[in-house]
């Protein structure tokens, strides 16, 4: 489909530089909320036709993984009260209405032990679940689940290519978890550590509610530089390039980032509250879903000034995008209920 609109020229340059300090022992100094943490939209009923197809969902969708070693689909539900499940989906075998009432053969409900926080890739076939007072490692085959305590409410949770883990908490602290589940590191200092990037060597932390990335010092029990992340920053995906792409919600931009040192890239206009965040190896392409308008927008960096190159209407309340690598197909999970959506790569084509 042809972009509508363009996108503002990008820059170059550094942002607000932030020192801050923490340590292992201590609860460090600049650890305070500058401001409550961002969120999505409350999105509009849909008025358009969700593009692709749409398969229903035993629950409304909080986070969706693709993982690579398998290629299915982990598809956290929301936050509820009542509800502590994840979704296994295999994207070969979705059918929009099972014959007679039976379950869709590509889903699997599987019950965690309690609520995640959010997804990401663990070992092959295998996806981690940051949770309170632990992680949850689901081997998405069998369906077994093993635990690793953290202490305290684990937000975000990345694996290095040694296994260790690097698991950040709702008070602020960041630790490195070796693969036996030893804590061999823990840095104090932020207000929250909600999501964390691994680029080569490089750690980098967002915090909601300073809403700022800090890089962390490898071998060091405190933070390294720091710089603000526009207005009121959710979430951030990153790329083989080292690139960090941050959604800043309030401020309705992306900002991009690179590490050693922290130093922020571009930053444009996208409107509409951008939220959720996947990125497509195969065509250098960020997807950004914006959840004031159930849209989700994708834009090339291939050219180091970001183009928007597609713009699709998706199910109501997009708060979680995800791109299986091996198709390309792109896949929007609604926060309300309305199911999952699949945008296939041929439908996605440069131009339509």
């Amino acid at each position: 489909m042809r972009p509508r609109g363009s996108v503002c020229s990008a820059f170059a340059g550094a942002a607000l530089l932030v020192v801050l300090a923490g340590c292992s022992s201590g609860t460090g100094g600049n650890d305070q909320p500058t401001r409550e943490p961002a969120t999505a939209a409350v999105a509009p009923a849909a008025s358009v036709r969700p593009a692709g197809e749409v398969f229903a969902l035993a629950n409304p969708v909080g986070g969706l993984l693709a993982e690579a070693g398998t290629g299915q689909l982990a598809a956290l539900a929301a936050s509820s009260d009542t509800t502590a499940m994840l979704s296994v989906v295999d994207p070969a075998k979705l059918t929009r209405v099972g014959p007679g009432g039976t379950p869709d053969p590509g889903m699997r409900t599987l019950q965690l032990p309690a609520h995640g926080a959010g997804l990401a890739q663990g070992k092959p076939g295998e996806v981690l679940v940051p949770a309170a007072n632990r992680v949850i490692r689901v081997d998405l085959a069998t369906g077994v689940m093993t635990e690793i305590p953290v202490d305290g409410d684990a937000r975000s949770v990345q694996q290095r290519e040694d296994g260790s883990l690097i698991v950040g908490t709702a008070d602020g602290k960041v630790r490195t978890v070796s693969p036996d589940g030893k804590v061999a590191e823990t840095v104090s200092g932020l207000a929250s550590a909600d999501a964390v990037a691994l680029t080569g060597d490089h750690v980098s932390v967002l915090d909601r509610r300073q809403t700022s990335l800090t890089q962390l010092d490898r071998g060091a029990d405190r933070l390294g530089l720091a710089l603000r992340a526009g207005d009121g920053a959710t979430n951030l995906v990153t790329d083989p390039f080292g690139r960090i792409v941050v959604a800043d919600t309030a401020g309705n931009e992306l900002l991009v980032y690179s590490a050693g040192p922290l130093v922020l890239r571009q930053r444009f206009p996208v409107g509409s509250s951008p939220y959720a965040l996947a990125y497509d190896q195969r065509s250098d392409t960020v997807w950004v879903t914006c959840t004031q308008s159930n849209e989700v927008v994708g834009f090339d960096l291939s050219t180091g000034i970001p183009e928007e190159v597609g713009r699709y209407s998706t199910v109501r309340q997009p708060n979680s995008v995800a791109i299986e690598q091996r198709t390309g197909d792109l896949f929007v999970g609604s926060a309300t209920g309305d199911g999952l959506q699949r945008i296939g790569a041929d439908d996605r084509k440069r131009g339509h």
